[in-house]
């Protein structure tokens, strides 16, 4: 695995994506999708200027952070139940996969005892399918004004999942869906959201032509799953000898 190689071939799709719209790269954030791989990984990354990173699960993050650079920043952007709140308002800078207005105050609860500002996105099931988690569009502007009021968290805008495809430009009517939810967002609090975090490895060009300022990409860069699985087997077995 070329890391550096993936991580510029990444940055020239960015790029020529934002040329296509008139779009400048510098507007578009790159979460790193860090589940299942090693420390190791992590550091290399932080080597080549990459700082956030995002992990689905919380007690992965919980044991993998401590071990990597103290420069990450560490976003959740798989689901969370409420009972992990506590950890990930203490591990997380952002938490990308807010579902519903009871999560959000339990986030509350944990932020004000930690004496933390914890920016949040408010996932979305903008297709709709079973098989995921997030609102459904138009519950979403029915519980933002009361998500809003929490005094510990900030809604820093949108993310989506998007269904999977071989064909990115099948995708893109969701991301445009998710766009437009963002500007009615936007008419309800009276003020602008920052983030429109879409797009993963196989459809980002897409996401980004469609507005998306959060890329989350973690197969482009670090390859497929099961080479993490044995890159992190390899450095338990290193570690242990």
């Amino acid at each position: 695995m070329d890391l550096e190689e993936n991580f510029r071939k990444v940055r020239e799709r960015i790029d020529a994506a934002c040329a296509r719209v008139g779009r400048d790269p510098k507007e578009i954030t790159i979460v790193a999708v860090s589940k299942s791989q090693p420390p190791e990984a992590v550091r290399a990354a932080v080597d080549f200027g990459q700082l956030i990173f995002g992990e689905n699960r919380v007690q992965e993050a919980k044991a993998k952070i401590p071990l990597c650079p103290e420069r990450a920043r560490w976003h959740m952007i798989g689901h969370l139940q409420s009972n992990k709140a506590r950890d990930a308002v203490a591990l997380f800078s952002m938490i990308q996969s807010v579902d519903s207005l009871s999560l959000a105050q339990e986030l509350e609860k944990w932020a004000d005892k930690q004496a933390k500002t914890l920016p949040i996105l408010l996932e979305v099931n903008i297709a709709g399918e079973s098989s995921k988690f997030g609102y459904k569009p138009e519950a979403v502007t029915l519980e933002l004004p009361q998500i809003n009021e929490l005094r510990h968290l900030e809604v820093h805008g949108l993310m989506t999942i998007a269904p999977y495809t071989t064909d990115p430009d099948k995708v893109r009517p969701a991301f445009r869906k998710l766009r437009e939810l963002k500007s009615q967002c936007e008419q309800v609090l009276g003020a602008p959201l920052q983030h429109l975090s879409m797009g993963m490895s196989s459809d980002f060009e897409v996401a980004i032509e469609e507005g998306a300022t959060m890329v989350r990409v973690g197969t482009a860069l670090f390859g497929p799953r099961t080479l993490a699985r044995k890159a992190a087997a390899q450095a338990r077995e290193e570690s242990a000898e």
